[in-house]
């Protein structure tokens, strides 16, 4: 593979991820990515930060997405369904990366500081989907609380999705776990076994 070749982000993503999953993130130098991706140290500086970042490429897209589908979702939607509207955005964005979910997750979920990124990440995506709440007119604290349940909700779709028996989509999941959300708010008055 040439160096001057127009996919080099790309390769770069493939190749970190495969050594992320052969040796570990931490035993992976970003001159190994670049080795074996055909390309230079400085190629990956010119497309990545950090050896992080390559995992968590593609966020700033997803949120985009995401607050795209709340503000575009009818003025007449509840909150939560203004959520819905806008994991519903983007979940289109993970269709073709099932397997590719499934190996990012597996590397940060054995490394403490990717998990930490992750999280800060999700929270970004969380304060910019209570933003669009807002901007919606929904006022606090009903927007946070709104925006911290669908990524409650993103989460626990999220798990569902990328275990390997689930044929499920995750825009399914995440329409099944919205409603089980509703319904656990809906009776949250119940006394179990009633």
């Amino acid at each position: 593979m040439g160096r001057w070749e127009p996919n080099a982000r790309e390769r770069l993503a493939k190749v970190a991820l495969e050594l992320y999953s052969e040796r570990g993130y931490e035993q992976t130098t970003v001159a190994e990515i670049a080795k074996r991706a055909g390309l230079t140290e400085r190629t990956f500086f010119r497309h990545y930060a950090d050896k992080r970042e390559v995992l968590f490429d593609g966020s700033g897209e997803l949120q985009e997405l995401a607050v795209s589908g709340v503000v575009g979702a009818p003025e007449s939607a509840a909150p939560l369904d203004a959520m819905a509207a806008g994991l519903e955005a983007a979940s289109g964005w993970f269709a073709a990366r099932r397997e590719h979910a499934r190996r990012r997750q597996a590397v940060i979920v054995a490394n403490a500081e990717l998990r930490e990124r992750e999280l800060i990440k999700l929270a970004s995506l969380s304060a910019a989907l209570a933003d669009a709440l807002r901007g919606r007119g929904v006022a606090e604290p009903t927007a946070s609380l709104a925006a911290e349940a669908g990524m409650a909700v993103f989460k626990v779709a999220f798990q569902r999705w990328i275990a390997e028996a689930e044929e499920a989509t995750l825009s399914q999941l995440m329409r099944e776990s919205m409603a089980e959300l509703k319904a656990v708010t809906a009776h949250g008055q119940a006394r179990p076994g009633r």
